[in-house]
């Protein structure tokens, strides 16, 4: 009889187990964003959000932490509770540059990866009253004076920061670095006149009004057919921010499965494509293994890149 009823509890423990894995999420799922408000990264994430949450039949929950070119959030993600109800829609450089420029309580190997949602070709603004027009312009103005340029960054090392940094050092010119919690505050700065250049997303240049002076991509973006790429002006740079979906190690193959599923119903949607679209940003959608392949080549890249332009450790 003991032995039939520790069968049966066994059994019993088993089905809940199991149930609880299939009915995946019974409850909100929380999404942190590891910069402040109104930057590239929180703007996709808003824009995903009501879809994925149509797709998972629960409320998905922004939350916004900043701060450190992005790690400060990414480490909360990677000590969350692998439960699948703590998630994060992070991109590239947290994950595939800072760790070659910081000593991080994470690596790659800290977080499931779920989904890639957006792939944007860089950009180089200009900021309101800047003393330059143009890209000939703004070196120009950086060969008048010791720190002339003025640039800002979503903070030291973020793709940005190094995108600019690679750019001016190929046109052999120098400027002052402003690095920022993020873009959106890096944005603010622009629209002020504190900082006169910075690299970032179409989507932010296009959210404030500021005039695009270059693309870091391989061929003019559709949505910007009269803006040369930076290959044109001279010099072959080319870099993206791409981001998507991420939670702890160790998720349980259920939630990971749930959110890649849902994941893709939501970039496929007609609503969060013309939301990128009319920041003129890239939706794609990669699944978790080829996403968690493409971070890690990457990485393996910046590597390399951080090292020839002294920043990494």
């Amino acid at each position: 009889m003991k032995t039939r009823i520790t069968l049966a509890f066994g059994l019993l423990l088993a089905t809940g187990a199991a149930w609880a894995q299939e009915s995946y999420p019974s409850r909100p799922v929380q999404m942190i964003v590891p910069y402040p408000p109104g930057g590239n990264t929180d703007l996709m994430a808003r824009a995903l959000q009501p879809e994925l949450s149509r797709a998972l039949g629960q409320t998905v929950v922004i939350v916004n932490r900043g701060g450190a070119a992005g790690t400060i959030g990414d480490a909360q993600i990677a000590r969350a509770a692998a439960d699948g109800y703590t998630i994060g829609m992070s991109p590239n450089n947290p994950l595939t540059a800072q760790p070659h420029l910081q000593s991080l309580s994470y690596s790659m190997e800290s977080f499931r990866f779920l989904c890639l949602v957006y792939d944007n070709p860089q950009v180089l603004v200009a900021g309101r009253g800047a003393p330059f027009q143009d890209f000939a312009g703004m070196i120009a103005h950086a060969r008048s004076g010791k720190e002339a340029l003025v640039y800002g960054s979503p903070g030291q090392g973020s793709t940005q920061h190094i995108l600019m940094a690679a750019l001016l050092k190929a046109a052999g010119v120098d400027g002052l670095h402003v690095p920022f919690t993020g873009a959106g505050p890096m944005a603010t700065a622009a629209l002020g006149g504190q900082i006169q250049v910075f690299v970032e997303s179409p989507s932010i240049p296009t959210n404030v009004g500021l005039p695009i002076l270059g693309v870091f991509g391989s061929e003019r973006m559709p949505a910007l057919p009269q803006v040369p790429t930076v290959a044109e002006l001279g010099h072959p740079i080319e870099g993206s921010s791409a981001g998507g979906l991420i939670g702890p190690a160790g998720m349980p193959d259920a939630a990971a499965t749930a959110l890649e599923r849902a994941c893709a119903t939501a970039v496929a949607s007609d609503s969060f494509r013309q939301a990128a679209e009319r920041m003129n940003a890239v939706p794609r959608y990669l699944p978790g293994a080829a996403f968690q392949e493409r971070f890690a080549a990457e990485s393996t890249m910046n590597r390399t890149v951080l090292r020839d332009l002294g920043l990494a450790q």
